[in-house]
């Protein structure tokens, strides 16, 4: 099975309730505030001004989040129809985010260009995983900061991410085609690539729903019959900060300058 990207070409499905990416959404809050405390409350970084990069912005959900703190904040994607809903969407809520086409494994920025670089939901779904950390390091200054999420390869994450989310049509909430276990990283092969490129992980965190697992299957199941939006079901799930990895999982790693080839 492939990744279908086209997926995020379609227009204006980021921000209504209605649609799948609204699940999406619900865990928006949960990821910053995590990002939001490690930076100001773990290292004491200053967010005003500061220049920062979204990787895989979408339809600029976390993007609008940083850019309420104070950053300066450029988003990059592939996809030109999420840009475009991006760009509507922060102009309509009165903020300036710097939108751009391009993708991880090439971005379109000289070396030591920002201070923070975050990437979710992306490196599932780039190309050359490699060539995407490679491509952090050069833009990262040395002693900045790469905040990023993925989703660990596990029997869990197949069940949940893959024949849950995607296969099982009673409980379903993703497209179909929206992932390929196959491209799942788990943390251990993420962070050779830190170590390759310069970058030292210094903390690994999960991501999971507060509901038990039969109350997720009943919320997923009152999505199928119309009963819920994707919002509810994705705000009803209440995902927070976890010490089980075994799924979704977050971290991050300082720029040390220092490849290893």
């Amino acid at each position: 099975m492939a990744v279908d990207n086209d997926l995020y070409n379609a227009p204006d499905s980021w921000w209504r309730d209605d649609q799948p990416f609204a699940t999406l959404q619900a865990f928006t809050p949960a990821r910053f505030a995590y990002f939001h405390r490690v930076l100001t409350e773990t290292l004491g970084v200053g967010l005003k001004d500061t220049p920062v990069l979204d990787i895989g912005c979408g339809g600029g959900l976390l993007a609008e989040e940083f850019a309420r703190v104070g950053c300066r904040v450029t988003g990059i994607d592939p996809s030109a129809a999420s840009l475009e809903t991006a760009t509507a969407h922060a102009a309509a809520s009165g903020l300036r985010i710097d939108y751009r086409q391009a993708v991880a494994e090439r971005l379109p920025f000289p070396d030591n260009s920002f201070d923070l670089v975050y990437c979710c939901d992306t490196l599932e779904h780039v190309t050359d995983t490699d060539q995407a950390i490679r491509e952090v390091a050069r833009v990262l200054r040395p002693g900045g900061y790469y905040l990023y999420d993925t989703i660990n390869r596990t029997f869990k994450s197949w069940i949940g991410m893959i024949k849950m989310a995607q296969d099982w049509k009673s409980v379903a909430w993703a497209p179909r085609d929206l992932h390929d276990w196959r491209k799942f990283i788990k943390p251990a092969e993420l962070w050779a690539l830190f170590d390759r490129h310069g970058l030292d992980n210094l903390e690994l965190v999960g991501f999971a729903p507060a509901r038990a697992p039969r109350e997720v299957l009943r919320l997923a199941r009152s999505r199928v019959r119309g009963e819920i939006t994707y919002g509810e079901l994705g705000r009803q799930l209440g995902m927070d900060v976890s010490k089980d990895t075994s799924g979704l999982y977050a971290g991050y790693a300082r720029r040390t300058g220092e490849e290893h080839r």
